[in-house]
């Protein structure tokens, strides 16, 4: 958010935030029952309305930020696709499921099918499309020597 925007809002609303945030302290002080947190929400659900900050704007920020985190991690993933390729170790059984895993990248799939499933680092980054450098990542940890038929 722009912090013109932010040094505007306190600026014209800084009484009403003062109040506010005594009367929080107050009944976090005082209140020493479930109570005084719902106060306290109701008191910061008070403020951000007040302020024009609306649910959905918060809700585009953060869907903004999740977007920009599974791209950047997507990213990371497909370079070390290509560093990694020659560690992995390429796993198949007879049903056509293969897993293909390196020191950071796990990837699951079925031969045949345009998706597969890639982790990095334990964290699940969904299913990807079979693209070139997904199809030349499978074909280098196949030609690497690592491979295992369960």
């Amino acid at each position: 958010m722009n912090t013109q925007v932010w040094s505007d809002f306190l600026q014209q609303n800084w009484l009403i935030i003062v109040i506010a945030l005594i009367v929080l302290f107050v009944v976090l002080n005082l209140v020493k029952t479930m109570v005084k947190w719902a106060i306290a929400v109701i008191i910061v659900v008070a403020l951000v309305v007040y302020s024009g900050v609306s649910l959905d704007k918060i809700k585009d920020v953060v869907n903004d930020v999740k977007t920009e985190t599974v791209d950047t991690l997507k990213s990371e993933a497909t370079n070390l696709m290509m560093k990694e390729a020659k560690e992995a170790k390429y796993t198949s059984d007879t049903a056509g499921n293969f897993t293909i895993t390196t020191p950071n990248l796990e990837m699951k799939g079925r031969k045949g099918k345009d998706k597969v499933e890639v982790s990095l680092r334990g964290v699940s980054l969904g299913e990807w499309k079979v693209s070139d450098t997904v199809k030349s990542f499978i074909a280098e940890s196949k030609n690497n020597g690592n491979v295992t038929t369960k």
